[in-house]
């Protein structure tokens, strides 16, 4: 095999790629990334058989092959080589010369009939919607999913499709983050659960064009990202994902509006006196026309006042100001409403048209004057 393509060319595909090789694996071939020549274009492929993503990229093909690369290394000589043509030329045994301008390396390479392609998909769904919504609902829910294997459904968020649109949901047992989008035309229903790691690596290497689409299509067992000339593959958690919808309630006893960016800040200025690990709530006293924040720690204590619109009864309650952070910072409004019952009772921070709902547990408190 021997090809030639620029160093921007290759260095995208390779990074875009690598997302997929597993950190570690007893098999060396998923180490690799395939090089694939055979058929007239270059196709890039990495795979660790739950996640599998492949790129076409710009380059010429002065003989055709495949060859499997360790991913690490070849990441690394192709970031370091300077930006100019790179010649990729493989020989029977798999030695393979890298060469740029004035350098070369040599390493050895490995057969692709041992690498794992990408499942051929025989995809009975599809939906369409830009790259820029799928990257921003991801960011607006992919943080309060859980790190816990051990309750894998945690880990991954729910897709679910019925007629124009679609509800993005995730949870991890304190807080629930939904979003909802509205899809270019009808498609059938559906609810899967996608990997979080999955959509993480998706988001990293979309971008974001809200010119450009996004084709996502479903099987019974997996999900298909298909973007510029871009596949990601990925197997779906298996499962029936919780019943959310239990948990929603439109009652409130006490409902605030507050000024978004100024609500945050302040809750950031008081995690200033809240080690690393210390689950110190913030505590609020809402009242007539005035929300009070206090937060006291081992470092001191801290107090403000925020102007605010109630309806309502007075309530006092004590949050993780960790999860109050994480959800206003997705949320674009200038203005939010919180909708509470009791210092028991979830608070919901939603807009009237309920595109996007966070659902944060509080937490108990002791009050010291």
């Amino acid at each position: 095999m021997k090809l030639i393509c620029s160093k921007s060319s290759l260095l995208g595909g390779v990074q875009t790629v690598s997302k997929a090789v597993p950190n570690k694996t007893t098999m060396s071939i998923l180490e690799c990334i395939l090089v694939d020549a055979s058929r007239g274009e270059i196709k890039l492929t990495a795979n660790d058989m739950e996640l599998g993503i492949e790129t076409i990229i710009e380059g010429k093909i002065e003989e055709r092959g495949v060859i499997a690369l360790d991913a690490k290394i070849f990441l690394e000589i192709v970031r370091k080589l300077p930006d100019s043509d790179i010649t990729i030329q493989t020989d029977e045994s798999y030695k393979t010369t890298i060469t740029c301008e004035k350098a070369k390396f040599n390493i050895m390479g490995k057969s692709g009939e041992d690498f794992s392609y990408l499942p051929v998909i025989e995809k009975e769904d599809s939906l369409v919607i830009s790259q820029f919504t799928l990257k921003e609902v991801v960011r607006q829910t992919i943080f309060s999913i859980s790190d816990n294997e051990n309750n894998k459904l945690m880990t991954g968020e729910l897709f679910e499709i019925k007629d124009d649109e679609m509800k993005v949901v995730s949870l991890d047992g304190h807080r629930i983050s939904i979003r909802k989008i509205g899809l270019k035309e009808q498609c059938k229903p559906k609810k899967v659960v996608v990997p979080g790691k999955t959509l993480n690596e998706v988001s990293k290497i979309l971008p974001g064009d809200a010119q450009s689409d996004v084709i996502i299509s479903f099987t019974s067992r997996h999900i298909v990202f298909e973007f510029d000339k871009t596949t990601v593959v990925s197997r779906l958690i298996e499962g029936e994902y919780f019943r959310i919808d239990q948990m929603l309630s439109s009652d409130y006893e006490t409902k605030v509006k507050i000024n978004k960016k100024e609500f945050l800040n302040c809750i950031d200025r008081a995690t200033l006196l809240v080690k690393e690990g210390d689950k110190k709530p913030i505590i609020i006293n809402i009242t007539d026309g005035s929300m009070e924040l206090r937060i006291n720690s081992v470092l001191g204590s801290m107090k403000e006042d925020i102007d605010i619109e109630k309806q309502g009864k007075d309530l006092m309650i004590g949050f993780n100001p960790k999860f109050l952070i994480d959800a206003l910072r997705v949320i674009d409004d200038e203005e939010v409403d919180l909708y509470m019952v009791n210092p028991k009772a979830p608070c919901f921070i939603k807009n009237p048209e309920e595109s996007y709902i966070y659902l944060i547990l509080p937490v108990n408190f002791t009050t010291v004057n």
